[in-house]
């Protein structure tokens, strides 16, 4: 189990090398923001030992079988319920203290982890973001002109630089590198360091000899402590880099792209909601659509990518269109209150620059009617006009702006590069954005309320994440022909048949 120092008040974040739980060489770090000071094993000392010494080493986890994986991904999640758990416990309390979010928030994702190892859950997303043919095998395609093209996903090194916003990174990073049976370097967040430590101590009791194990490693470092990134970023060590998040968590890496060394960056994202003019008309459906879009706005406190923002409703020439966008307005602060505590609470910390930007625009009701957020428990704020507030990229906090507009061709131009999600409702809405609103960006549509249902069973951030993971390697097969040596030839001018390739043997067959 982790421990506490001499003292209560710093905690012990351990390394995890391989099977290995680390707890020495101590040195003491600064979690970001006003999070917690931790101790953690000096990375440096260990540096050269996080990453595989040979990437020949990989052999161990094709000697597993698929379920062989799903058999130990099972008994982990068993084991890492948080009511049984001492080191998930641990992390959880630690977590109280360095999140952003509530402790009802931060007990439903820690009680939602065995979940999330569950075999079945794990084969689809296997199958159906990489597919299990190619994850366990050589995959056979007939080509037109003969040859046999195999093809087999193979896994990679990698190092993954996890953000601090709950269980789910370290656990999704987990699963994602067993499936592709790839080995596994986790840099931890300074907001966030606890649960992939928890997890891994977790990992070493079960089955500290085991291949996933032996290809799992935890560690913090500063980010751009180029003492210890050098030793590790280099593409005799490693294949890629997984990086989340924004700049921020990416720069001190760039600089150590080179052939041989892919990044895979998931950037910071938004999301947004659409809604039809019906809405505006039937007070039954603006009721509803109310409810879903307080649902998406409220999840975990709208700290996820996929929480709704900015809500466009279609006008479409409704007779009194700004009085009911108005009064939609009012149905969604009610329902936003009124959210169960598994979703939804009053934010710990409601941000200063985005109350002052609230507080501001009170006083223009010619322009914005703001409901809500005199005690920082969220807001909506209804636009007057069709342009969004200027400081929607600071909207959070269960604080969305709802704006009308005329149409959704009106919409489009509000779309860009980091626009995530974008829910719907009614689901008819989509029909005239799907196919266009992805040239602006959008990566995901889904019904309003249900933005953060992310299935893993499908791209993410516009990524096939788990194939970029992977090594593609091709095996092709090419049937014998006759071949007609030197001696055989009278002259170097040969004129082939037509069709007959060039570049190959099939440019000196033997033809009779």
């Amino acid at each position: 189990m982790t421990t506490t120092g001499s003292s209560a008040e710093t905690p012990v974040v351990a390394m995890i090398l391989r099977g290995k739980v680390i707890e020495d060489n101590l040195v003491e770090f600064q979690g970001r923001g006003d999070s917690l000071t931790f101790r953690t094993p000096d990375p440096l000392l260990y540096a050269d030992r996080l990453p595989l010494t040979s990437p020949s080493e990989l052999q161990d986890l094709y000697k597993l079988s698929f379920d062989d994986i799903l058999d130990y991904l099972e008994e982990l999640g068993e084991r890492l319920d948080i009511r049984t758990n001492e080191h998930m416990q641990w992390a959880r309390d630690l977590t109280y203290a360095t999140a952003s979010q509530t402790k009802p928030l931060i007990d439903s994702a820690f009680n939602s982890v065995p979940r999330q190892f569950a075999r079945d859950r794990v084969r689809q997303q296997a199958d159906k973001t990489v597919g299990l043919g190619v994850l366990n095998g050589w995959v056979e395609t007939q080509l037109e002109n003969g040859p046999i093209v195999k093809v087999r996903a193979f896994g990679s090194r990698a190092l993954h630089i996890i953000p601090g916003n709950g269980p789910g990174s370290a656990i999704g990073t987990l699963v994602r590198s067993a499936f592709t049976r790839s080995d596994c370097v986790i840099k931890t967040p300074s907001n966030g360091p606890f649960v992939a430590s928890a997890m891994g101590q977790t990992m070493c009791e079960m089955a500290p000899d085991h291949p996933i194990t032996k290809h799992f490693a935890v560690a913090y470092w500063r980010g751009g402590d180029t003492e210890v990134e050098q030793r590790i970023c280099q593409p005799h060590k490693l294949d890629k880099i997984v990086a989340w998040g924004g700049f921020a968590s990416v720069k001190h890496v760039t600089r150590y792209i080179q052939p041989g060394l892919e990044l895979i960056s998931l950037d910071p994202k938004s999301s947004a909601s659409v809604l039809g003019s019906e809405i505006l008309t039937d007070d039954a459906l603006m009721r509803e659509a109310a409810l879903r879009l307080a649902v998406d706005v409220g999840t975990g406190n709208q700290e996820p990518c996929s929480s709704a923002r900015v809500a466009y409703v279609i006008c479409n020439d409704v007779d009194d269109d700004l009085d009911a966008v108005n009064k939609f307005g009012q149905y969604v602060y009610e329902e936003l209150m009124g959210l169960p505590q598994v979703l939804s609470t009053p934010p710990k910390n409601y941000d200063a620059e985005l109350r002052s930007n609230v507080d501001s625009i009170r006083l223009q009701d010619d322009f914005y009617n703001v409901i809500g957020g005199d005690d920082d428990e969220g807001a909506v704020i209804v636009s007057q006009m069709p342009d969004p507030v200027d400081f929607m990229s600071l909207l959070a906090n269960r604080t969305v702006n709802i704006v009308p507009t005329e149409s959704s061709e009106d919409v489009l131009s509000r779309f860009d590069s980091y626009t995530q999600t974008v829910g719907v409702f009614p689901e008819n809405v989509k029909d005239a954005l799907r196919d266009v609103a992805p040239f602006y960006g959008v990566q995901r549509f889904v019904p309003l309320g249900y933005s953060s249902e992310h299935t893993w069973a499908a791209p993410h951030d516009g990524i096939e994440l788990e194939r970029r993971m992977c090594k593609w390697v091709v095996d092709q097969v090419s049937a014998p022909i006759p071949l007609a040596y030197a001696a055989d030839r009278p002259s170097t001018d040969v004129t082939l048949p037509p069709g007959t390739g060039t570049n190959t043997l099939a440019a000196v067959r033997k033809f009779d």
